[in-house]
């Protein structure tokens, strides 16, 4: 008998990393399944991790995938090669879909419209929508034709309320069982050499450099004032991305700090160490996040906690984004500013971060809105098992 054989597309990293919890629990319910990849946007570094084929060619645009945040970034992503590479995209995913039962796709109407055009059955979990945003979704006019196709096997979305908003706009294949970002959070035990008697702040700059660089120069900025001002004794943990480790030199020079050994030690003596592959274990022993990035904040809002953000230069985490998160995650999270950060900024970023961790009731609002807004793990072992169930014809 045939394997099963399963084509995963997706536009962007935190589609990448939502597809990979899945091929995880896939491979563990069945590990003769023949899985290949095609990630639209980036590098896909996420299924080369794992072992998956990638079909076509990949590289990293300017605007990192979020030409809907800054529409101009789209000429540069057009000078970088983007309409030459979606081209080679199209025609290999063209020619190598007849060997695949069934696609599943992460994203937005994109990699629906690809499915769609691939004349094959497909699964689409639309991670870049909710109706979080503006009560109702707007799908406009193609979305809800490739929703409703009767080779759109299913409908998964990101949280509860999108379901049911869907559901009222006739997608009756929409449902929410979770979502895989929540799904790879278990801590690995490794030691962050944090004091118990301390309180613990992790510090998300985001993963696509040069933007996570400056993030952290913005977030150390604020932890020095956050440290001035507080009466508690408060650690610092970075959770970086393995391409923001080897610039934690320049980093701490452009500053006026020093870097030892992965800890960059400000000019009055604050150590903030930095950790990498150990967000999962920074995440969970945060009492609070400084966070300026997507995937990362979400999942750190469904754990329970409290987020404050500020906005940079982007192209990513821009105001316009942080606000549209704002919208997205509800109470857990507090956007300081209406633009990128300055000294007056931070300045109330660093007041509200001492205040918010005195306010115990508003700790426990982020515990409550942070299932309701994210949902609870196990989102990608259903799509999993519903993807084996449908995947023969």
């Amino acid at each position: 008998m045939k394997n099963k054989t399963i084509l995963f597309l997706s536009n962007g990293h935190g589609e990448d990393t939502c597809n990979g919890e899945i091929i995880k629990q896939l491979l563990s319910l069945d590990s003769t399944v023949k899985i290949a990849a095609v990630p639209i946007v980036g590098e896909g570094q996420v299924y080369r991790r794992l072992g998956v084929p990638i079909l076509t060619p990949t590289q990293t645009l300017p605007s990192g995938g979020f030409l809907y945040m800054n529409p101009f970034v789209f000429l540069k992503d057009i000078t970088s090669g983007l309409i030459g590479l979606l081209c080679k995209q199209l025609q290999i995913i063209r020619k190598e879909v007849k060997e695949y039962d069934i696609l599943m796709v992460t994203g937005d109407i994109v990699v629906a419209a690809i499915a769609y055009f691939t004349q094959k059955p497909y699964i689409i979990f639309l991670s870049a929508y909710s109706s979080y945003y503006e009560g109702k979704l707007n799908l406009g006019l193609i979305l809800p034709y490739l929703l409703n196709h009767k080779r759109c096997l299913a409908v998964f979305t990101r949280d509860q309320f999108t379901a049911k908003d869907l559901q009222k706009q006739g997608i009756k294949k929409a449902q929410f069982v979770g979502t895989p970002m929540m799904d790879n959070l278990t801590p690995t035990k490794v030691n962050l050499n944090l004091d118990s008697n301390f309180t613990r702040v992790a510090i998300l700059p985001g993963s696509r450099l040069p933007e996570a660089l400056n993030n952290l120069k913005l977030l150390l900025k604020l932890v020095e004032l956050i440290d001035n001002k507080s009466l508690q004794k408060i650690q610092f943990r970075v959770a970086a991305v393995p391409g923001l480790m080897v610039e934690l030199d320049e980093l701490a020079l452009s500053l006026g700090w020093q870097h030892q050994s992965r800890t960059l030690i400000s000019k009055t003596g604050l150590k903030v160490m930095c950790y990498c592959d150990s967000f999962a274990d920074i995440l969970n022993e945060a009492d609070l996040v400084l966070g300026m990035a997507g995937t990362a904040n979400e999942q750190a809002v469904g754990l329970g906690k409290p987020v404050i953000t500020i906005s940079g230069n982007g192209p990513a985490f821009t105001y316009r984004f942080a606000e549209a998160q704002l919208r997205l995650l509800g109470l857990s999270i507090q956007l300081i500013g209406t633009k990128p950060a300055d000294d007056i900024i931070l300045d109330k970023a660093a007041e509200t971060v001492i205040q918010t961790l005195q306010n115990s009731d508003y700790l426990k609002s982020c515990l409550r809105n942070g299932e309701e807004r994210m949902g609870k793990p196990g989102g990608s072992l259903k799509m999993a098992q519903f993807i084996l169930e449908n995947s023969k014809f």
